[in-house]
């Protein structure tokens, strides 16, 4: 650890102090800087590994440091000194590209796993290319597809696996991301703790805090002993909410707790704990919608929501699609142990065309079924049983008819409805998760839609 080399920006003299004698404490070479030209010198003079600097300096923001850092010294992480309460100047530092911020007056306890976490990140760039699924790593996952939309995506792991902001994940149904979250946790410097995915959608709600947050012998009825929770299970590591709008409010208030605080007590205990992980989020549903009908706390919505990243659909990108298609008819080959179909040209500028509702998840379900279903071990397009209208289609079924089959508007939308959940419980092997995530709805939606429709 000695010749890590740590970079303190700060005027106010016994801050430097404190944070030279206790970087020092832990083996670092620490150099002090009193203003914005003066750490702009020492950056020159030699490399460091991590920069901390306050926001408020005589002749400059510590902002200008983070952004002199990021265009010459893109490499090294910079973690920022906020003054107490000043959300905003965070929130800024973090959108900038801060590996993240301690608040005044500086906590050590905190201090010491900031430096830490930044010291860790990957410097080398094959690490950083197989962070972002450029180059295979066993256990994680890849971005496949070479289109502008995709390549943007992989930069933006990239910039956010080197900080410890909240990240909140949209997207549609299917459209990978959970993969994006399990990448930047892969290039962050929480890579070696580990990587908790949940899907609020399927916890029922009685039991969402005891499974977040882990209960105490004698909490409640057959608590009969100690349980952990997820907050427990992902300490160091990332916390991943899929569904987040699902949480119930009572969850919503503790979880921002777990945030602000980073603390949190057990169901049944009288002590708080310490937690120290990353909290990714993601959802398909509009979050803004939900604070607006008040379903979700606003103050916990800007909280997750500091940094947004959209995943395209596949819709969004066909370039992709013949790429997508040779990994996932090779991935289920191997599986299956035989030789790799062919996939004929028209099979593969159907599924260009079709704008696959289900995104990744649907193409995958497509293609195995097509890989049952050919022969010759040629894939065609008639293999692929792909039942969407095509825009003409849909504009003729509207064109000097109502379209409702004849039937009262409510009838034809509870037939729709009830066929469309068919085909997705029938694609997905009746597993009800896969099919509402299939649907675009949560779990409970799917099961609140079974009871309604009478489908078993």
């Amino acid at each position: 650890m000695s010749e890590k080399a740590v970079l303190i920006v700060d005027d106010e003299a016994d801050i430097r102090e404190l944070l030279v004698v206790t970087l020092s404490r832990m083996g670092l070479d620490v150099e002090a800087a009193a203003n914005v030209a003066e750490a702009k010198a020492a950056l020159e003079r030699r490399a460091f590994d991590l920069a901390l600097t306050d926001m408020r300096l005589p002749d400059g923001e510590g902002l200008d440091v983070l952004r002199h850092i990021a265009e010459h010294y893109g490499n090294t992480p910079v973690a920022v000194i906020t003054a107490y309460g000043s959300t905003e100047n965070a929130v800024a530092a973090l959108k900038a590209g801060a590996f993240d911020y301690l608040a005044k007056p500086i906590k050590l306890d905190q201090l010491r796993p900031l430096v830490m976490s930044a010291l860790k990140l990957p410097r080398h760039p094959h690490a950083r290319r197989a962070a972002t699924g450029e180059a295979t790593v066993p256990g994680v996952p890849r971005l496949i597809g070479e289109s502008a939309p995709m390549q943007k995506s992989r930069e933006m792991i990239a910039r956010l696996a080197r900080s410890q902001a909240p990240v909140y994940i949209t997207g549609e149904s299917g459209s990978g991301k959970e993969v994006a979250a399990r990448l930047i946790h892969a290039g962050s410097a929480r890579a070696d703790a580990p990587f908790i995915a949940v899907n609020c959608g399927a916890i029922p709600e009685n039991l969402m805090e005891s499974e977040f947050f882990g209960y105490r012998k004698g909490a409640f009825t057959g608590a009969d002993s100690d349980r952990a929770g997820y907050m427990h299970a992902a300490q160091k590591g990332t916390l991943f909410l899929d569904e987040v709008g699902d949480l119930p409010l009572a969850v919503q208030v503790k979880l921002l707790r777990v945030i602000q605080e980073k603390k949190f007590r057990r169901l049944g205990d009288t002590e708080e704990e310490t937690i120290d992980l990353r909290i990714i989020s993601a959802t398909h549903r509009s979050l803004s919608e939900q604070v607006e009908a008040g379903e979700f706390r606003q103050d916990l919505f800007y909280r997750l929501n500091v940094i947004e990243m959209r995943m395209p659909s596949l819709r969004e990108i066909p370039e992709d699609v013949p790429l997508l298609v040779a990994q996932v008819v090779g991935r289920l080959a191997r599986q299956n142990g035989v030789v790799p179909p062919t996939v004929s040209e028209e099979a593969l500028l159907a599924l260009r065309r079709y704008d696959f509702p289900g995104n990744v998840r649907e193409l995958e379900n497509i293609l195995e079924r097509a890989m049952a279903l050919c022969s010759d071990a040629t894939i065609r397009e008639s293999d692929l049983y792909l039942t969407q209208a095509t825009t003409r289609e849909k504009s003729a079924a509207l064109d000097g008819a109502l379209g409702t089959r004849g039937l009262p508007l409510h009838d034809f939308l509870d037939q729709v409805e009830r066929e469309a959940i068919q085909k997705a419980l029938e694609a997905t092997r009746y597993n009800k998760t896969a099919a509402a995530k299939l649907l675009g709805i949560t779990f409970r939606s799917l099961r609140y839609r079974l009871d309604r429709l009478g489908i078993d």
